[in-house]
């Protein structure tokens, strides 16, 4: 099974993956996690990697893409993975649909977990408010003002995502403010429909 999950921050495309990583033993892959990881091992990519970090720039498309592409190969992706985080734009999907197609491997299911982002602040303002009244320490990005702008970014760089894969016919929606278990149910529904 190979799936990538695509919706805002907060949408719980995260528990959903944790989810499935439980039930099938398959990888949830993050780009955070494979950059980390590159640079640990000490990879020729790796090293380019943190080269650009240590300089504080940003990694560029062609690296992240070979880290992607290098990782889905490992033995533990041999069931398939979930790709959370990645792609984040359109060329980098289309890179992704290369690579796969070179090593004769096909997406299984791109799904969308749509929500109402009003709700999603409504629900950082009260989980803040909930933190504070138990005496907790509230995340410097867990705040409503840093929350509209990962949205605003989102909207930017990764929501025309959804026309892509769309186009291909690739995409499934779902309502991502169902509760839980009706979402990962209903996401369950969609891979028995891929892998039939």
């Amino acid at each position: 099974m190979r799936l990538i999950f695509l919706g805002p921050p907060g949408a719980g495309k995260g528990t959903q993956a944790k989810r499935l990583t439980d039930k099938y033993g398959i990888p949830q892959l993050s780009t955070g996690d494979m950059l980390r990881a590159a640079v640990s091992a000490g990879t020729e990519i790796g090293k380019r990697a943190k080269a650009v970090m240590d300089a504080g720039g940003l990694v560029s498309d062609d690296i992240v893409n070979q880290i992607v592409s290098e990782r889905i190969e490992a033995p533990d992706c041999a069931k398939g993975f979930i790709l959370d985080g990645y792609p984040r734009t359109v060329p980098q999907a289309k890179a992704l649909a290369d690579n796969m197609r070179k090593k004769n491997q096909v997406l299984d299911a791109v799904i969308e977990l749509k929500v109402d982002e009003e709700a999603l602040i409504r629900r950082i303002e009260n989980r803040v408010a909930e933190t504070i009244a138990a005496g907790g320490t509230v995340r410097s990005d867990d705040n409503p003002e840093a929350f509209r702008k990962r949205l605003t970014e989102y909207r930017e760089k990764t929501a025309p995502l959804s026309a892509y894969y769309s186009e291909q016919g690739e995409l499934v929606t779902l309502d991502g403010m169902a509760d839980v278990d009706a979402v990962t149910e209903a996401i369950e529904r969609v891979l028995e429909k891929a892998s039939a």
